[in-house]
Protein backbone atom coordinates (compact mmCIF):
# COMPACT_ATOMS: atom_id res chain seq x y z
CA UNK A 1 0.00 0.00 0.00
CA UNK A 2 2.44 2.28 1.10
CA UNK A 3 4.87 1.89 -2.17
CA UNK A 4 1.80 2.74 -4.40
CA UNK A 5 1.44 5.88 -2.58
CA UNK A 6 5.35 6.84 -2.66
CA UNK A 7 5.10 5.53 -6.75
CA UNK A 8 2.55 8.11 -7.08
CA UNK A 9 4.20 10.81 -5.18
CA UNK A 10 7.48 10.46 -7.28
CA UNK A 11 5.45 10.59 -10.54
CA UNK A 12 3.59 13.79 -9.15
CA UNK A 13 7.37 15.15 -8.30
CA UNK A 14 8.48 13.97 -12.21
CA UNK A 15 5.41 15.59 -13.85
CA UNK A 16 5.58 18.63 -11.71
CA UNK A 17 9.18 19.13 -12.58
CA UNK A 18 8.54 18.27 -16.21
CA UNK A 19 5.68 20.81 -17.09
CA UNK A 20 8.13 23.37 -15.40
CA UNK A 21 10.65 22.57 -17.24
CA UNK A 22 8.90 22.41 -20.37
CA UNK A 23 7.83 25.39 -19.97
CA UNK A 24 10.61 27.01 -19.37
CA UNK A 25 11.98 25.70 -22.70
CA UNK A 26 8.64 27.14 -24.62
CA UNK A 27 9.47 30.83 -22.92
CA UNK A 28 13.31 30.43 -24.56
CA UNK A 29 11.73 29.30 -27.94
CA UNK A 30 9.27 32.46 -27.62
CA UNK A 31 6.41 30.63 -27.42
CA UNK A 32 3.63 30.66 -24.72
CA UNK A 33 2.69 26.99 -24.38
CA UNK A 34 4.36 24.35 -24.24
CA UNK A 35 4.78 21.64 -27.20
CA UNK A 36 5.31 18.18 -27.46
CA UNK A 37 9.27 18.97 -28.27
CA UNK A 38 9.42 21.31 -25.16
CA UNK A 39 8.35 18.63 -23.66
CA UNK A 40 11.09 15.96 -24.93
CA UNK A 41 13.38 18.33 -24.15
CA UNK A 42 12.23 18.47 -20.57
CA UNK A 43 12.37 15.04 -20.18
CA UNK A 44 15.94 14.87 -21.32
CA UNK A 45 16.30 17.32 -18.38
CA UNK A 46 14.79 14.94 -15.89
CA UNK A 47 17.62 13.52 -13.21
CA UNK A 48 16.88 9.94 -13.74
CA UNK A 49 18.29 9.79 -16.99
CA UNK A 50 16.01 7.46 -18.66
CA UNK A 51 15.48 9.70 -21.82
CA UNK A 52 19.15 10.52 -22.87
CA UNK A 53 19.91 6.37 -22.25
CA UNK A 54 17.08 5.93 -25.13
CA UNK A 55 18.39 8.55 -27.28
CA UNK A 56 21.97 6.66 -26.71
CA UNK A 57 20.85 3.60 -27.34
CA UNK A 58 20.05 4.25 -30.77
CA UNK A 59 22.85 6.10 -31.33
CA UNK A 60 21.44 9.70 -31.71
CA UNK A 61 22.78 12.49 -29.76
CA UNK A 62 20.10 13.65 -26.87
CA UNK A 63 21.99 17.41 -26.69
CA UNK A 64 21.46 18.02 -30.26
CA UNK A 65 17.70 17.58 -29.89
CA UNK A 66 17.24 21.26 -29.31
CA UNK A 67 19.27 22.17 -32.62
CA UNK A 68 16.99 20.30 -34.56
CA UNK A 69 14.02 22.05 -33.41
CA UNK A 70 15.57 25.45 -34.20
CA UNK A 71 16.48 24.20 -37.29
CA UNK A 72 12.84 23.22 -37.60
CA UNK A 73 11.58 26.69 -36.70
CA UNK A 74 13.86 28.49 -38.84
CA UNK A 75 12.90 26.27 -41.81
CA UNK A 76 8.94 26.76 -41.14
CA UNK A 77 9.89 30.72 -41.49
CA UNK A 78 11.55 30.64 -44.71
CA UNK A 79 8.76 28.34 -45.87
CA UNK A 80 6.30 31.23 -45.93
CA UNK A 81 9.00 33.89 -46.83
CA UNK A 82 10.13 34.91 -43.64
CA UNK A 83 14.51 34.92 -42.89
CA UNK A 84 14.90 33.71 -39.68
CA UNK A 85 16.21 36.01 -36.69
CA UNK A 86 20.15 35.54 -36.26
CA UNK A 87 19.95 36.42 -32.42
CA UNK A 88 20.28 33.63 -30.13
CA UNK A 89 16.41 32.49 -29.56
CA UNK A 90 16.87 31.03 -25.82
CA UNK A 91 16.59 33.42 -23.49
CA UNK A 92 18.25 33.33 -19.80
CA UNK A 93 18.11 30.61 -17.82
CA UNK A 94 16.61 30.31 -14.63
CA UNK A 95 12.81 29.54 -13.06
CA UNK A 96 9.86 29.06 -15.33
CA UNK A 97 7.79 29.68 -12.41
CA UNK A 98 3.77 29.18 -13.73
CA UNK A 99 2.22 30.97 -16.27
CA UNK A 100 -0.63 32.14 -14.30
CA UNK A 101 -3.45 30.65 -11.87
CA UNK A 102 -4.98 28.09 -12.86
CA UNK A 103 -5.52 25.06 -15.09
CA UNK A 104 -1.98 24.05 -16.98
CA UNK A 105 -1.92 25.29 -21.01
CA UNK A 106 -0.34 23.70 -23.33
CA UNK A 107 -0.21 23.40 -27.24
CA UNK A 108 -2.26 20.87 -29.33
CA UNK A 109 0.91 18.51 -29.44
CA UNK A 110 1.64 19.15 -25.62
CA UNK A 111 -1.93 18.45 -24.41
CA UNK A 112 -1.33 15.07 -26.95
CA UNK A 113 1.62 14.22 -24.88
CA UNK A 114 -0.04 15.33 -21.02
CA UNK A 115 -2.68 12.81 -22.55
CA UNK A 116 -0.77 10.07 -23.22
CA UNK A 117 0.91 10.24 -20.10
CA UNK A 118 -1.22 9.97 -17.93
CA UNK A 119 -3.36 7.54 -19.26
CA UNK A 120 -0.37 5.16 -18.90
CA UNK A 121 -0.57 5.71 -15.13
CA UNK A 122 -2.76 3.01 -13.81
CA UNK A 123 -0.07 0.62 -13.59
CA UNK A 124 2.06 2.35 -10.66
CA UNK A 125 4.92 2.46 -12.40
CA UNK A 126 6.39 6.12 -11.39
CA UNK A 127 7.12 8.74 -14.45
CA UNK A 128 10.71 9.07 -15.47
CA UNK A 129 11.75 10.90 -18.87
CA UNK A 130 11.65 7.78 -20.97
CA UNK A 131 8.19 7.59 -20.75
CA UNK A 132 7.66 11.01 -22.05
CA UNK A 133 10.72 9.66 -25.49
CA UNK A 134 8.19 7.10 -26.21
CA UNK A 135 4.85 9.08 -26.31
CA UNK A 136 7.01 11.81 -28.23
CA UNK A 137 8.24 9.33 -30.19
CA UNK A 138 5.05 7.80 -31.63
CA UNK A 139 4.43 10.94 -32.90
CA UNK A 140 3.91 11.02 -36.63
CA UNK A 141 3.41 14.96 -36.94
CA UNK A 142 4.48 18.27 -36.07
CA UNK A 143 7.81 20.19 -34.78
CA UNK A 144 9.13 16.92 -32.47
CA UNK A 145 8.69 13.95 -35.61
CA UNK A 146 10.06 16.98 -37.92
CA UNK A 147 13.34 17.35 -35.52
CA UNK A 148 13.63 13.42 -34.77
CA UNK A 149 13.78 13.22 -38.79
CA UNK A 150 16.12 15.90 -39.41
CA UNK A 151 18.43 13.90 -36.71
CA UNK A 152 18.35 10.58 -38.74
CA UNK A 153 16.38 9.61 -35.86
CA UNK A 154 14.73 6.10 -36.78
CA UNK A 155 11.15 6.95 -34.40
CA UNK A 156 9.97 3.44 -34.31
CA UNK A 157 13.50 2.26 -32.52
CA UNK A 158 13.81 5.40 -30.29
CA UNK A 159 9.88 4.25 -28.69
CA UNK A 160 11.33 1.07 -28.51
CA UNK A 161 14.46 2.16 -26.49
CA UNK A 162 12.55 4.39 -24.79
CA UNK A 163 10.03 1.85 -23.49
CA UNK A 164 13.09 -1.02 -22.63
CA UNK A 165 14.53 2.47 -20.40
CA UNK A 166 11.13 2.95 -18.96
CA UNK A 167 10.94 -0.63 -17.72
CA UNK A 168 14.78 -0.85 -16.48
Amino acid sequence: MFGGIRKRLESMRAIRMLCRQAELHARRDAKTEPGAEHFMLAALDLPDGTARAAFAQVGANASSFGDAIAHQYDEALRHIGIEPPTVPRHGPRGDAGSAGGGLYHTSASGGQVMRALTAGRKDHVPLVGAHVVAVVADMEQGVAARALEAMGVDRGALKRAAEGAARA
